[in-house]
């Protein structure tokens, strides 16, 4: 009873906010696909470069990604050859190798694409895909990302894209999706198998720290100085401000919860030292 109210609440609260689906049509049959929704913009460039981070997450992402003229595959594997031929081969062109990856492109099909382009764009930029093809798609054998979709299917909100931004405050891999960023700013923040983040304070003149909602999974809340607690799907936590916690998923589950920051004064997020693997691996 107490998780179908917390679902109830968090629709009513979130309202047009949350993406549930587009839809497109494919030879004449409707199906789901999720809206792309990005952040990346305003997380690293919104106070630095504004207008270019609206262009980027609003216009780029919210409106050329979003359309359905072609589909999501097909737009994915254009960007990618788009990227070789002109020679970018860093993260940007790692990120929409591992978008086409999550699209449905295989292996195969990444090798068959890069090595056709190779023939116009340049054997050596094709070599610079390929290494990083080799990166995302390494280790594709043991069906990592069908473990992550059988996963999201079990709950409602969107597991979003990976947490790179904050990936060297976390043990493991972490993934998140903006559910709504005016008014209450929530996130829904999804860790895989063992994945945790590091102890950390909501620091707060007034009002501040953060309210966690389990949506999915099995994972741990704990403060500092006091024994672990489990969260379970409906389970919610108030985390007070200057209060040392962390969060994370259990050693054999995912994990999904939505983090609703608190409006505060003065408000800062400080990272400290990871959990280790001893305290860790004392969990059950």
């Amino acid at each position: 009873m107490k998780k179908v109210f917390v679902l109830m609440l968090l629709t009513l609260i979130t309202n047009s906010n949350i993406v549930f689906a587009a839809w497109s049509s494919e030879k004449g049959n409707s199906k789901p696909m999720e809206k792309i929704v990005q952040t990346a913009g305003r997380d690293q460039l919104g106070e630095f470069a504004p207008e270019f981070a609206h262009y980027n997450d609003d216009i780029l992402f919210g409106e050329n990604w979003n359309n359905q003229n072609i589909d999501i595959k097909t737009r994915s594997i254009v960007t990618v050859v788009a990227l070789i031929s002109q020679g970018i081969t860093d993260t940007s062109l790692k990120y929409h190798l591992q978008n086409a990856k999550n699209h449905g492109v295989t292996k195969e099909e990444a090798a068959a694409i890069i090595t056709n382009t190779a023939f116009y764009a340049g054997w050596p930029k094709a070599w610079a895909a390929f290494n990083l093809a080799k990166e995302v798609w390494n280790g594709e054998e043991i069906n990592v990302s069908n473990e992550k979709d059988k996963y999201a299917s079990t709950i409602m909100f969107p597991i979003g894209i990976p947490n790179d931004a904050y990936a060297q405050y976390f043990i493991g891999q972490s993934y998140i999706a903006p559910i709504s960023t005016t008014q209450v700013k929530m996130y829904n923040v999804t860790f895989e198998p063992r994945c945790r983040n590091n102890w950390h304070i909501h620091k707060a003149k007034e009002g501040g720290g953060q309210m966690l909602i389990a949506i999915g999974g099995r994972g741990y809340y704990q403060e500092w100085g006091k024994a672990p607690i489990v969260m379970n799907p409906g389970d919610v936590v108030n985390i007070p401000a200057n209060v040392k916690h962390w969060h994370g998923a259990a050693p054999d589950s995912w994990f999904s919860h939505i983090a609703v920051e608190i409006d505060g004064v003065e408000t800062e997020n400080v990272w400290q030292e990871a959990v280790s693997d001893e305290e860790y691996n004392k969990l059950k």
